[in-house]
Order: C-alpha cells, then sequence, then structure tokens
C-alpha cells in the first residue's frame, strides 16, 4: 500500500533526475565557440585602412581562438550592405562586421533609408584602433599654433578654408563639430577624396583640413604640412609632440576615429567574452601595435559597455548635426 500510494512521486523524481542529467549532457556536448570558421565582413573595398587592420586582426584571432577568421568586403553604398549583412545575420559569433566611425554616421544621412537601426541592431564588441583627427595647415597660412587659428577665423568669419573628403565625411562632421564648439565660422570645402586635399593644402589653394592622421602624417614628417593639434583626449603616440585640443584652448573637442569589431544584437554572453579578450590581446600585442602605427594609428581596445555608448552617443551627435546642416546622402 505504501509503495501503491508513492509510486507517481517517486516517478516524478526520476524523470525530473533524468531530465537535469539529459540538460547537463547536452550542455557538455554542446561545442565549444569558434567550431567553424567564422566570417568578417568589411564594408570597403580590400587595401585600404580598415581592411588592413581587419586582417591583420582575422589573422591574430584566427590564431588565438582556433579556427580561420575569413575577411569578407562588401563595399558599397557607404558601408550599409556590410552593415545590413551583419544585422541580418544570426546571432551566434559566426557573422561579425569589422567598421569604423562611419558606422556611426549612416542614420544621420540616410534617415529613414536603412533597414537596420545603427544602435540596436548591433552589439559593439571592442575598438582595436583608433585615427586621431588632426588639425593641419599649409604654407598658405601663416599661422603656428591653435590659438592663432582660432584668432585668424574670428577675425574674418567663413573666410578660412576647411577642405574634406566629401560632404558628409567624417572630416565634415570633425569640422563643424569644432566651428560649433568655438563659435567659429569655417568655409567648408568639400572634395572628392583625401588625396587632392592634401595636394591644394601643400600648394596653398586651401588653408587647413580637419584629417584623419594616417592620411597626413607623412606630409607632417617630412615638413610639408603643420599640425596644430590633436583632437584626442590625450596626444598621439605619433606625434608626441603636437599637443591636444584641450591643452591649446580648443576645449574638450575630440574626433577620434575608430575601427572595431560589432556583432549582430542578442550575442551570447560567453562568445562576446572570447571575442573582447582576443581584441583586447590583439591591440596589445607588439606586432599590433608595429602594424598599426605604420598605418597612422594608435592600437585602443574601448569594449563591452563602454564601446556601446560611445557608438550610441557618436550616433546622436552625428544625427543632429546632419539634421542641422540638413546634409543627405544620396
Amino acid at each position: 500500500m505504501f509503495k501503491k500510494k508513492n509510486l507517481p512521486a517517486l516517478a516524478l523524481q526520476t524523470l525530473v533526475a533524468a531530465a537535469a542529467l539529459a540538460s547537463s549532457a547536452s550542455f557538455a556536448q554542446a561545442p565549444a565557440y569558434p567550431a567553424k570558421p567564422v566570417r568578417l565582413i568589411v564594408g570597403f573595398a580590400a587595401g585600404g585602412p580598415t581592411d588592413v587592420v581587419a586582417r591583420a586582426f582575422a589573422d591574430y584571432a584566427g590564431r588565438t581562438l582556433g579556427q580561420p577568421f575569413v575577411v569578407d568586403n562588401k563595399p558599397g553604398a557607404n558601408t550599409i550592405l556590410a552593415a545590413q549583412a551583419v544585422a541580418s545575420a544570426p546571432a551566434d559569433g559566426y557573422t561579425l562586421l569589422f567598421g569604423a566611425t562611419n558606422h556611426t554616421m549612416i542614420p544621420g544621412l540616410y534617415s529613414g533609408r536603412v533597414k537596420f537601426d545603427a544602435v540596436k541592431s548591433f552589439q559593439p564588441l571592442c575598438t582595436v584602433a583608433t585615427s586621431p583627427t588632426v588639425l593641419v595647415v599649409g604654407p598658405g597660412l601663416p599661422v603656428k599654433t591653435l590659438a592663432d587659428y582660432m584668432a585668424r577665423a574670428r577675425k574674418e568669419p567663413g573666410r578660412t578654408t576647411a577642405g574634406t573628403a566629401g560632404m558628409g565625411s567624417s572630416g565634415h562632421f570633425a569640422t563643424e563639430m569644432f566651428a560649433r564648439a568655438n563659435g567659429l565660422q569655417l568655409n567648408h570645402v568639400p572634395y572628392k577624396g583625401a588625396a587632392p586635399v592634401v595636394t591644394d593644402l601643400m600648394g596653398g589653394q586651401l588653408d587647413s583640413s580637419f584629417a584623419t592622421l594616417g592620411s597626413v602624417l607623412p606630409q607632417i614628417k617630412s615638413g610639408k604640412l603643420s599640425a596644430l593639434a590633436v583632437a584626442s583626449p590625450k596626444r598621439s603616440s605619433l606625434l608626441p609632440d603636437v599637443p591636444t585640443f584641450a591643452e591649446s584652448g580648443g576645449g574638450k573637442y575630440s574626433a577620434d576615429a575608430w575601427y572595431g569589431v560589432l556583432a549582430p544584437a542578442g550575442l551570447p554572453a560567453a562568445v562576446a567574452q572570447q571575442l573582447e579578450k582576443a581584441a583586447r590581446d590583439f591591440a596589445g600585442s607588439a606586432a599590433a601595435i608595429e602594424k598599426l602605427h605604420s598605418l597612422g594609428l594608435d592600437a585602443d581596445s574601448t569594449c563591452g559597455q563602454a564601446f556601446s555608448t560611445q557608438v550610441a552617443r557618436e550616433v546622436t551627435t552625428y544625427t543632429q548635426i546632419a539634421r542641422d546642416l540638413d546634409l543627405k546622402a544620396d
């Protein structure tokens, strides 16, 4: 009678124990990440700075994590094609985006015309490098310091020219951010790419440019262009004698361009931790630092929530600037 009355309870306990055992076995058999090659999508053509950094990271991550990280170049539409491919991929860590600062400019330039949210559709993992924005002047502008530059711009509003790689480019946003922060009126001159900007600066047809350091470092080193200030929280290791904007009276203005790894939103925490560690270790390795320096970049690893906060903040800032200037990409 006792056994018959308690049989259902014993059976239930047996079933619970069996389920727990099966769950444990299933967990133990789950393959460790990564169990197959990882696709690293780059929104630029092969050979450019973003691609070169992505390939260096892919090589390091592949050797560290034991599976190939395969770079997939998907240029076009200002990196929108690459971002869309990652946003629509499964959040399992096998499709990642190697992006740059322009990712946070997309919402402002393409408002309502993209199928993803630059913030909500992605999980920022880590930056691996930064390219400081530097204010450079050519021989045609007789100024030696940022204070001189600002004084000249205030004396003749709208006369000092500032060239960029184009309307809506990172340099354009950097120029507008600086002008707004310091109450200046600069004459923005958009070009089709960075190379003609440098040519006209050296030739004296253009006064200044807020350029990524990598694009003008050789000319600064050779003395053909003068660097007045670096738009970073601290001085660049590549230009240790050039002060920051804050040190030179330009306020807390900062316009670093970043390069980093993002995943589709919802990535498992364990996978995110492995990828973040790989990115941090890469940025801290001597080989990576040397490679990045050759491109005019500084190694940097801003990861996790700090990177997510940075991305969200930049989207808000750039979207407001684009709205105020009525900037719309074709």
